[in-house]
């Protein structure tokens, strides 16, 4: 959510992607915002009774995507094509980028090229209104489910390479307990609560995941 940043944190990679004032996602977006306030972060990924599954998850998605376009924002000075000429998440895991329309076979490339590929791509997914109806009485695709997962799968790798090779750079300019709570936001709603992430995919950051859930209990 926009208010776990600070000032600084108001630069954006990409547009944010906003829910249309008045609509019923709006109005779930600011329950979801008025539960995050009350700290609980378990009870405020739950999906409110009477609520749609599909319509929860969008509204959500749409939110993680403006929580790491606004962290990345803040860094991007940092990744570079030199400094980060790969895409990882330290020495072991490596992302080479796919759409499976423009980009076929994986391509190696840098970070900062990776992650406008990746962005740019989740906010055409958001922008279709085919796949993310924000009318009432849309109904939701048949395959609505499993693109929220490959969003949200692809989301977590900027957090993974953000946490192994920028996190000097995030406690410099004082954001870390934004980017902690943003990810802990992310883990519980992705994983603990819906299970939407395979936890393979989960393995660059797994030390920190359970480190932030026994924390929680």
């Amino acid at each position: 959510m926009a208010f776990l940043f600070s000032n600084r944190s108001s630069k954006t990679f990409k547009p944010k992607k906003n829910i249309p004032e008045g609509s019923h996602q709006y109005e779930l977006l600011k329950h979801a915002e008025a539960t995050l306030g009350s700290g609980n972060l378990r009870q405020a990924v739950m999906l409110p009774e009477g609520e749609d599954l599909n319509e929860w998850i969008a509204v959500n998605t749409v939110d993680f995507f403006n929580q790491i376009n606004m962290l990345y924002g803040t860094i991007t000075e940092f990744c570079t094509e030199t400094s980060c000429s790969v895409m990882s998440a330290g020495p072991r895991y490596e992302y080479h980028w796919a759409d499976g329309t423009n980009i076929k076979k994986p391509i190696k490339c840098s970070a900062p090229k990776y992650i406008d590929y990746l962005m740019t791509w989740v906010q055409d997914q958001l922008d279709d209104e085919t796949l993310f109806p924000s009318k009432i009485g849309v109904p939701f695709p048949k395959n609505f489910m499993s693109v929220a997962k490959t969003i949200l799968k692809r989301l977590f790798r900027v957090y993974a390479h953000i946490y192994h090779q920028h996190f000097d750079s995030v406690m410099q300019l004082q954001e870390e307990a934004h980017l902690n709570t943003s990810f802990k936001h992310f883990i519980f709603s992705c994983r603990s609560e819906f299970n939407l992430i395979d936890r393979r995919e989960l393995a660059p950051l797994q030390d920190l995941i359970e480190k932030l859930g026994s924390k929680d209990r």
